[in-house]
């Protein structure tokens, strides 16, 4: 089957792409080997993700970012009015394709020149630019409670939502970039009620669709996958909803939809 999402990658490279990119993004660039992989977002002033990506360090110069939701040549423009007199480059790749590879330790990064592919544990996510790309990589990475943002959402949730700590996407200790305040804040003092839950669903839905309950907004859902044996989605839920759905109890939202907590994961 298809998949539903291309890859849409970008390129920064040169001489000052590790310290660009170390200022920029919430996750500790700097310590990121060549040859590895890890989870990063961008986020604006007010902390909310306006990117989330997996960043690889391919060579002691260059970084690629997959990005889970958005688009590359758009991220490229507004990454471009932070570079000033840095010296690099921000290039968006064409968009290619997403295929299931061999199993690749977490984190490791195969590149041939031509195809790059992410070590997912399991197996890997490769970076393809001829051939049939597959979904098969999709359900693992949605169990393991790896978000994959819908267009509609990018700039809307703050990273608690996404369980970006447990990714390791945001850095607590490391020097400043956007939204670095609000990370922190949020991280010593909580207080956000909205997090990330793996959830069987009793009918059909699309990313980014609004959850309602008794006509009130319960949540949001971030992705979708169709099983023999039903239908997997990952789904942010405001606490006191998610208080209510007692694993193997389904709950009954809006619009006739059953959903049931699988699995739950913190900030």
């Amino acid at each position: 089957m298809p998949t539903h999402h291309s890859a849409e990658t970008l390129l920064i490279e040169g001489p000052d792409a590790r310290a660009f990119a170390h200022a920029q993004f919430s996750s500790p660039v700097s310590s990121l080997a060549i040859g590895q992989w890890q989870f990063s977002a961008w986020l604006d002033p007010q902390g909310r993700v306006r990117a989330l990506f997996q960043l690889a360090r391919l060579a002691d110069e260059r970084y690629l970012l997959l990005l889970r939701g958005g688009d590359a040549a758009a991220m490229a423009d507004a990454l471009h009015r932070f570079v000033f007199r840095s010296k690099l480059s921000v290039t968006a790749w064409p968009p290619r394709r997403l295929a299931t590879g061999a199993v690749l330790p977490l984190h490791a990064v195969a590149d041939d020149g031509e195809n790059v592919s992410l070590g997912c544990g399991t197996h890997s996510l490769r970076l393809i630019a001829t051939g049939a790309g597959d979904d098969a990589w999709r359900l693992p990475q949605l169990r393991a409670g790896w978000p994959w943002l819908p267009a509609c959402l990018l700039g809307e949730l703050l990273p608690p939502a996404l369980s970006l700590q447990r990714l390791h996407a945001v850095a607590i200790d490391k020097g400043c970039y956007p939204g670095q305040e609000i990370v922190a804040r949020l991280h010593f003092r909580g207080g956000h009620k909205r997090h990330l839950h793996r959830v069987t669903l009793s009918q059909a839905a699309v990313a980014g669709d609004t959850l309602r309950r008794d006509g009130r907004e319960a949540g949001c859902v971030l992705d979708v996958v169709g099983t023999d044996d039903g239908i997997e989605a990952l789904v942010v839920l405001s606490d006191d909803i998610a208080a209510t759905v007692g694993a193997g109890h389904p709950h009954a939202f809006d619009d006739n939809l059953a959903l049931d907590i699988i699995a739950s994961w913190p900030a």
